[in-house]
């Protein structure tokens, strides 16, 4: 017998019960610090001085111009900067050696007595360079291209299952579009930002970072010293969105220059230079070709990406990988190929992989469903798999179906004239449009303990990073759920790599890593204490936990996160602008532990997937080899003004098959269908389909009805 589907929870659009956020008052009244808050006596000031050639050699630092200036205290460069060593993440062997593999690339330092000093000496640090010449793309048709071993997160680069060219060629139904889309950034509120210092042997650094633990190891290795000699602490940050997931130049150039100088510094990233050297999203260039049954039924899918990298270091956006997970596809090839050119490193963006591919996956359906003339909520259930296709493991719960069908009943989907085209009023055509999301269950070793004081207090340590989405809240919750004792009795203490160590804020496994230690160790301390008779000792009882061996056990359940998300826009023809009226989305996430906290990322997912469809786009100029836009004045992210009133829902759902908690992450499943629900909108609405992102007006106009306003044909 079918299992009932899991019910709709209550719309995290109305008022919950969920606990208020621990570290809201310490926010709003700036007691919460943030890295670049903490001023050691004696703190200096570093400003970094970015590559001005594309590629090439430096020839000369004219440093003894600026070392003469009042204030300043130091010009690092290759020729005197500390050696460090091996560097597994080549971006961090800075000031290493004099060769400039890309514009925007640190080729030294300055460090003086205040930051508008060390700002001035920086500006005026007169470099010279060799230029060689350079190779900025683009990738699609580059004749180095090549077929990497893996793509990112380990997946194999090339999957074929079946045999692709006979199923597509002698299918009913065939679908063949590419979908082009630009290089994103990530720009976090807070900017990359260190400060450091070294006192008797061992380093302290505020870094503004996803994961204390991973940076403190890397420190560790680069600088030569014990582990226990560094210190990382990250207590607040404000948002990374994979930009700070792993460490970042300037937690390294801080502790160089501390070391260097002798005393505290201070490093903050100015966002003009952040699109060189802390990642963004790759641009990829993606054919998706669909092979179906007259009755909209996938025969054969394949899913091929190209994409870019720097000469640094290899990265390669793995948007293929969705494809092999979501939809029946007997015969399937899904592959990635990549061209190292003279450009920035990309690197981690939220939902990476399945953030473009779905993108480019969800759009293909849709024009599959326009081909088929199969509505497109009910041709994407006609696709479900019965297991997963590409490992053929069973899911340890797949509710996209009962998504599907919530989303489409609170949005109203059946009432949708499919032809496209055909509503307007006045200057504006209006659409609707619906994509699937899906993301991976992730897992991670960690360790915690929780304390149980006499006083009846608890306190769990470990070294989480709470980026903003509420992890103090969140794991005082499930220990007070081990424990069985209130939440107001728990203080969570997390943000320092002297706790016990724990994984980074990413790949939306923070809750259910860290959570599945705390749980551990709280459900050890809880034994303890029914074990125990009469008063506690003075120095309270403690419990520790070590989730290794679960988290790297493998699983016989393909287990991911789904969702589903509609949305409504209007297309001005006029001034081609489009503006987004509705956005819902409805989501099968395991169990939600904090309904507050979970709304708010669901949220901050449809946004961030709404400025990926219609405003966020990153322009390589071939001239230098950087991206033209740099700030937040030329590089679009959505405003209030953009952003309409947007539902987020989710299924009450039962996973037995994940971690004591039942959860799944939520942090980045809202962006993955976003964008794909948005341009399908677009399509309805002008019945044109365009396939290139972001849809900025000088893309929409040329395929505007030139003829004036007409009466309402809604």
């Amino acid at each position: 017998m079918t299992p009932a589907p899991p019910p709709l929870a209550p719309s995290a659009s109305a008022a919950d019960t969920g606990a208020v956020r621990r570290d809201a008052r310490q926010k709003v009244t700036g007691a919460a610090r943030y890295a670049a808050e903490h001023t050691p006596s004696g703190c200096l000031h570093a400003v970094p001085v970015p590559a001005t050639v594309a590629r090439g050699r430096v020839t000369a630092v004219h440093a003894d111009e600026i070392l003469a200036r009042p204030g300043v205290h130091a010009v690092l460069t290759h020729e005197n900067a500390p050696r460090l060593g091996e560097a597994d993440d080549p971006t961090l062997a800075l000031l290493q050696d004099d060769r400039v593999p890309h514009r925007g690339r640190y080729v030294a330092l300055v460090v003086a007595d205040t930051l508008e000093n060390a700002r001035a000496a920086a500006d005026a640090l007169r470099i010279e360079y060799a230029v060689e010449d350079h190779d900025p793309g683009p990738p699609a048709g580059h004749p180095r291209l090549y077929a990497p071993e893996e793509a990112n997160g380990g997946h194999p680069a090339l999957r074929e299952r079946g045999d692709f060219d006979a199923a597509f060629a002698g299918s009913a139904v065939r679908v063949d579009a590419t979908y082009t889309m630009t290089a994103q950034h990530n720009h976090p509120m807070e900017p990359h930002a260190s400060t450091a210092w070294w006192q008797d042997g061992e380093l302290t650094v505020y870094d503004s970072s996803q994961g204390a633990t991973t940076v403190r190891d890397v420190l560790a290795r680069l600088l030569r010293v014990p582990e226990q000699s560094v210190t990382v602490v990250s207590a607040y940050v404000g948002g990374g969105f994979g930009s700070k997931g792993t460490p970042r130049p300037q937690v390294v150039l801080a502790a160089m220059a501390a070391r260097h100088v002798g005393r505290p510094v201070k490093l903050a990233l100015p966002r003009r230079e952040l699109a060189a050297v802390v990642g963004h999203r790759a641009p990829t260039v993606q054919r998706v070709r669909i092979g179906a049954d007259a009755d909209g039924v996938i025969g054969a899918l394949a899913h091929e990406v190209v994409t870019q990298t720097s000469t640094v270091k290899e990265f390669v956006e793995q948007a293929a990988v969705p494809a092999r997970a979501m939809y029946t596809s007997p015969h399937s090839r899904t592959s990635h190929r990549v061209v190292a050119l003279d450009v920035p490193t990309p690197s981690w963006m939220r939902a990476p992989g399945e953030a473009s591919g779905m993108y480019a996956l969800e759009t293909a359906m849709d024009e599959l469903a326009v081909v088929t003339g199969v509505d497109p909520v009910e041709l994407r259930l006609r696709n479900e798999p019965d297991t997963e296709p590409d490992s053929g493991k069973p899911f340890s719960s797949r509710n996209l179906a009962e998504c599907l069908r919530q989303g489409a009943r609170l949005f109203g989907w059946t009432d949708r004239d499919p032809r496209p085209g055909v509503r307007r009023t006045g200057d504006l055509l209006t659409g609707t449009g619906v994509a699937a999301s899906t993301y991976p269950y992730l897992l991670s070793p960690s360790t915690a303990s929780a304390h149980a004081e006499p006083d009846g207090s608890h306190v769990v340590r470990l070294n989480a990073t709470d980026i903003g989405t509420g992890a103090r809240t969140v794991l005082a919750q499930i220990a007070a759920e081990a424990l069985g004792v209130p939440a107001a009795s728990v203080r969570v203490e997390l943000g320092s790599s002297a706790l016990p160590a724990a994984p980074l804020a990413g790949g939306s496994s923070g809750t259910s890593s860290w959570g599945s230690a705390v749980h551990q160790a709280c459900t050890a301390l809880a034994g303890m204490l029914r074990a125990h008779s009469g008063p506690l000792p003075p120095e309270g009882l403690t419990a520790t936990a070590d989730t290794t061996e679960e988290a790297e056990r493998e699983s016989p359940y393909a287990r991911h996160a789904f969702g589903a998300q509609f949305a409504e826009v209007e297309v001005d023809t006029v001034t081609g602008e489009v503006r987004v009226r509705r956005l819902l989305g409805v989501f099968a996430a395991g169990r939600v532990l904090s309904p507050r906290t979970a709304r708010s990322q669901f949220i901050g997912g449809m946004t961030m997937g709404l400025g990926m469809a219609l405003t966020e786009g990153s322009t390589l100029d071939p001239a230098f080899g950087d991206f033209a836009e740099r700030d937040l004045a030329s590089y679009h992210v959505p405003v209030c003004a953009d952003v309409p009133a947007i539902e987020a829902h989710w299924l009450d759902e039962e996973d037995p098959h994940l971690n004591p908690m039942g959860s799944k992450g939520i942090g980045e499943i809202g962006i993955v269908g976003t964008a794909a629900a948005i341009t399908n909108a677009v399509h309805h609405a002008m019945g044109v389909r365009l396939r290139e992102l972001p849809l900025t007006p000088d893309r929409i106009l040329p395929h505007l009805p030139r003829d004036r306003a007409v009466p309402d044909q809604a």
